[in-house]
């Protein structure tokens, strides 16, 4: 079930990836932060899968993962404001964040290489309040990426509640926590869901035409 699950995610972000793509190179209209998220997200996810296929650890990867998420989104909603005090928020609390976890691994180069639940906590709610003043502009400006930030803040809520129990569940039986990871899984797909059904709602043509 939850190789299903990953590999129709791979699917649909490989599908992302090209349709996204397509509207910053070829017609100028994606955000070019988001398109780098994209991309980004993309080779993360081919170098978890490569490192999991040769049997190596693939924390390392996770956890740049959740730390360039965080400045590409970060980015992203900073670029989507029009509000000098929120980007400003935006960029000193990136920056605070950057500067606790650094702290953090130079305390102890070990979190580095294992599952970081603070650095996840931290960098998933930091996104989620980007995504939450960009919902609050949204009031009265136009609605763009309104569905990819009903996604962010869905997903990453979910998913670190899951991480969550996930570590409080460490003692727990097996079955449990194959379940957590299933339900992270179907997450992450319906984030990428998300994602494409914004692209189809402002980007694709017919779509395009109307607007």
């Amino acid at each position: 079930m939850i190789d299903f699950l990953m590999y129709l995610t791979y699917f649909v972000l490989f599908i992302n990836l090209i349709v996204y793509s397509y509207s910053f190179f070829r017609k100028g209209k994606a955000n070019v932060f988001f398109v780098s998220y994209i991309i980004f997200s993309a080779a993360m996810q081919f170098s978890m899968e490569l490192l999991y296929q040769f049997g190596k650890t693939n924390l390392v990867v996770v956890n740049i993962f959740f730390i360039g998420q965080m400045i590409l989104l970060g980015m992203f909603y900073n670029s989507l404001t029009l509000v000098k005090s929120q980007k400003i928020f935006i960029k000193i609390s990136l920056a605070i964040a950057l500067l606790v976890l650094a702290i953090q691994f130079s305390m102890n180069p070990n979190e580095f290489i294992k599952f970081n639940l603070f650095e996840i906590t931290l960098t998933n709610l930091l996104i989620v309040v980007f995504a939450l003043f960009h919902f609050y502009n949204m009031l009265t400006e136009t609605k763009s990426y309104y569905y990819i930030s009903i996604g962010v803040v869905f997903y990453l809520l979910a998913s670190t509640v899951l991480y969550l129990i996930g570590n409080l569940s460490v003692e727990l039986s097996d079955d449990l926590k194959l379940l957590t990871w299933i339900l992270n899984s179907f997450l992450v797909l319906c984030f990428q869901f998300f994602i494409l059904f914004d692209w189809i709602k402002s980007f694709s043509s017919k779509n395009a035409l109307t607007k």
